[in-house]
């Protein structure tokens, strides 16, 4: 598979190694929890994209210092510490219940101090506990390879739009609970107190925490059981009045009225000419159309302070690469 490739993802034909790794990345997102401190929306449990597939980044340990990685092309599962320490052991076909006993053996193993987690998965309607699910779950490493190209694709164009803009933004991130990867935007203001739902096995101060300030969203989700489709989104937190009726592009996304948000299919995306200037295109215009209806100071978080330096070296490296790519 070339690089440069947006794959398909047929959700009927990768469900059961989809469910396999949502419950992995609960494991390790869950051990990310509780070894950080809280970070403003819980930006401290997510994971993050690497070139391989997903990372949980350094997280402290008593003196020491570690890090899980979840490797889907190597298809390995690594753990390596400040102190040279280093296990690994191969991602396949096995039960949650015996990949959660490997990664708590293998920080052991490693004399890491093993955090107190949660056995409950999160976000899940069926939520059986990760040691007592004990069915083997189907490992398709082709499937797991497509998914690191798709996430490391739109990681790439997402890290993209989040430079053009200067106010309070999240980290590229991705969630374990939902299994999307996300990055919001900021206007600077306080939200009204949430008072929506929550989603299953979820206490409803993690919404709170989550949605405690005015934000423009946007992320990518594989689908599940009753969207079988993967999928972008963009939706405003608070929800706001005429954001449905906004035109925006590219023309195969459009409002979803049950969930309150747009949607743009991940077909549509890879299919077309330019896959990256379809997702780019999806994302600027919603977000300035719903930063217009809130009324956000858009000079203030989008306009660079002027500079009498010239040349400004980003700006002359920027004008390189056009012109090469030209």
């Amino acid at each position: 598979m070339s690089v440069n490739e947006w794959p398909p993802l047929a959700y009927d034909e990768w469900k059961d190694t989809l469910h396999a790794i949502h419950m992995w990345t609960q494991i390790v997102g869950k051990i990310r929890l509780a070894s950080t401190p809280l970070l403003n929306h819980w930006w401290n449990s997510s994971l993050a994209v690497t070139p391989r597939g997903l990372t949980t980044g350094t997280m402290p340990s008593a003196a020491d210092a570690f890090q899980i990685d979840l490797d889907f092309v190597g298809h390995e599962l690594t753990i390596v510490t400040s102190r040279g320490g280093r296990i690994a052991f191969p991602l396949r076909s096995v039960s949650v219940a015996q990949f959660h006993r490997e990664v708590f053996d293998s920080l052991k193993r490693l004399g890491l101090a093993a955090p107190e987690i949660s056995l409950v998965p999160s976000e899940v309607a069926v939520a059986v506990p990760f040691t007592e699910d004990v069915a083997v779950r189907p490992y398709d490493r082709d499937q797991a390879r497509r998914l690191a190209t798709i996430l490391l694709r739109t990681d790439l164009v997402f890290e993209r739009f989040r430079a053009g803009f200067l106010g309070k933004a999240s980290p590229v991130q991705f969630f374990w609970g939902s299994f999307d990867l996300a990055a919001a935007r900021f206007s600077g203001r306080r939200a009204p107190a949430y008072t929506g739902g929550k989603p299953p096995n979820v206490h409803i101060h993690v919404m709170h925490e989550a949605y405690s300030h005015e934000l423009i969203s946007a992320g990518f989700w594989p689908g599940s059981a009753d969207v079988p489709r993967a999928e972008y989104y963009a939706y405003a937190m608070p929800a706001l009045d005429g954001l449905a009726k906004v035109a925006i592009e590219p023309d195969a996304a459009e409002w979803n009225v049950a969930r309150g948000e747009f949607l743009l299919p991940y077909e549509a995306v890879r299919s077309s000419p330019d896959p990256e200037a379809a997702l780019m295109a999806f994302l600027v215009s919603t977000y300035e159309a719903a930063a217009d209806l809130a009324g956000w100071d858009r000079a203030l978080l989008e306009d660079r302070v002027a500079c009498a330096c010239d040349p400004v070296p980003f700006a002359k490296a920027a004008r390189s690469r056009r012109l090469r790519a030209g």
